[in-house]
């Protein structure tokens, strides 16, 4: 494959990008292997012009089914703890950093997630949002840099070119280890208060 593939692929269209048209090529995407296995790619859920940007590792299993992202236990517990925080669902939006799921949940290679940021780019070029939320230690590596560990920043902002960006933990992290819970629900409290500042 022509390493150029990638960025023609994720960039196609931009100047005149739609959601109709992003969907379009995420769901035709052949750039790596996760295509071969999956059931369905998953885009997103939620408000399309949210001003808080969710991004997760990959899809799961039920993701994979469903074609959307964060629906099996982790998800739940997410839903559980945005409910319970009281998010209004036009505040938030839903992505990973690839769109497919890798095999047995493993976490996406640098490869698979080089060749599929090109498309959450764009998803964040169309909801312009204000905050982005990186659950847990890959989405971390990939949007904020790989020179820290998610133990010693989680929950502190970070702000680039306009975006404050939180990480925090994975939801699946707290289903191993209850003692994480309320530092993520911290955490989420903290995003809460900084998305009102724009409503």
């Amino acid at each position: 494959m022509d390493p150029n593939d990638a960025d023609n692929a994720g960039n196609a269209g931009v100047e005149s990008d739609s959601w109709h048209i992003l969907t379009g090529d995420i769901n035709g995407c052949r750039l790596c292997g996760l295509c071969e296995a999956r059931t369905n790619a998953v885009v997103g859920r939620g408000c399309q012009s949210a001003n808080v940007l969710f991004i997760g590792e990959g899809p799961g299993e039920d993701e994979d089914l469903q074609g959307l992202p964060f629906v099996g236990r982790a998800g739940k517990l997410l839903d559980f703890a945005l409910g319970g925080l009281m998010y209004p669902e036009d505040l938030y939006y839903i992505a990973n950093i690839v769109k497919c799921r890798p095999p047995k949940n493993r976490a996406p290679t640098d490869d698979e997630a080089a060749l599929c940021l090109p498309y959450l780019r764009r998803q964040t070029r169309l909801i312009s949002p204000k905050i982005i939320v990186c659950l847990g230690a890959v989405a971390m590596r990939h949007i904020i840099g790989r020179e820290h560990k998610i133990t010693q920043i989680r929950g502190e902002w970070i702000e680039r070119k306009g975006l404050y960006i939180m990480p925090t933990f994975h939801p699946a992290a707290l289903l191993r280890d209850d003692n994480k819970k309320p530092l993520m629900w911290r955490d989420l409290k903290a995003v809460r208060r900084k998305a009102e500042e724009y409503r």
